[in-house]
């Protein structure tokens, strides 16, 4: 099969990493899934200038959350990444993106948890406006919605949203980096 029809490589390493996100050990991304080993990931929330949040359909193909709405964009940190390359590489990979890292503030850290996938999760916010090229074998398609019709739609109905974005958008920092609290 081509990473076309599966949405990821199963012989991508990403590290280990132990309650305090110290890394302990490396492993295949099939390994580290399929045993729950706490590892790394990203999340990017963008807003165009007009205020509306892209929300990512995620691939068909992928092992986790297909076909669910997602953060604008997401990904795992590879082994030996940091966080804010991993989401620079991320945005230009799913959706055809090229911005500094100086473009991406984050805006969260999120502890590992279940709903996470086991990941710690550092989450940037990106604004602007740019040409988007989806690649299909990661991203289905996307939407604009404004944040609060985000997080509504999210509330009513959470089986159309991955699992990561519905407890990212309950996250005080992300709310309020949204402008969904004071």
């Amino acid at each position: 099969m081509s990473l076309r029809e599966v949405g990821q490589s199963p012989d991508e390493i990403f590290d280990i990493v132990d309650e305090h996100d110290r890394v302990i050990g490396r492993e295949f991304r099939r390994e580290i899934h399929r045993r729950s080993l706490r590892h790394r990931a990203i999340h990017v929330f963008w807003l165009r200038s007009d205020g509306r949040l892209c929300l990512q359909r995620r691939s068909y193909a992928k092992d986790n959350c297909p076909g669910l709405l997602s953060t604008s964009c997401a990904g795992h940190v590879d082994s030996g990444e940091d966080y804010l390359t991993a989401a620079v590489r991320e945005l230009r990979e799913e959706l055809g993106i090229s911005v500094p890292a100086e473009a991406l503030r984050e805006i969260d850290y999120a502890p590992c948890h279940a709903e996470l996938g086991h990941e710690f999760v550092r989450s940037y916010l990106l604004r602007g406006d740019f040409a988007v090229t989806i690649a299909p074998f990661e991203v289905d398609s996307v939407l604009w919605r404004s944040p609060a019709e985000t997080a509504a739609w999210a509330a009513a109905a959470p089986d159309a949203f991955s699992t990561p974005l519905c407890h990212l958008l309950r996250r005080a920092a992300v709310r309020k980096a949204l402008g969904l609290s004071a």
